[in-house]
């Protein structure tokens, strides 16, 4: 005959879920599928990364992680596709074509 453990866990719910909030602002997110397409991704992708450490130096503060995912499911022709905290409780994505546009889309992705 085989004993049983002698201990049973229980799990207690929680009250509710914890938060956290993190010294650093909300990621920028950027379509890995997009940037694989497209001529000069790498170089675009650079560019967006060296512009919002760009602007988080004049304000002052850190900049967002930019973060590779898979594809958000727009999947433009020749852009990428890029959101943030702010453009996604707006509804919206920010579609960047070459870098040259990296600046103006950095302005969009800023929370304000």
């Amino acid at each position: 005959m085989r004993r049983r453990h002698p201990y049973i866990y229980v799990m207690y719910p929680k009250s509710s879920p914890t938060i956290a909030r993190p010294k650093r602002p909300p990621p920028v997110l950027i379509c890995g599928k997009c940037l694989s397409k497209i001529d000069g991704g790498k170089k675009l992708k650079q560019a967006l990364k060296s512009e919002l450490k760009q602007a988080a130096a004049s304000h002052g503060g850190k900049r967002p992680k930019l973060v590779t995912i898979g594809c958000l499911g727009i999947c433009p022709k020749r852009a990428v596709v890029t959101a943030s905290a702010t453009t996604l409780a707006n509804g919206e994505y920010v579609l960047v074509e070459d870098w040259k546009e990296v600046e103006e889309a950095v302005r969009m992705l800023k929370p304000e």
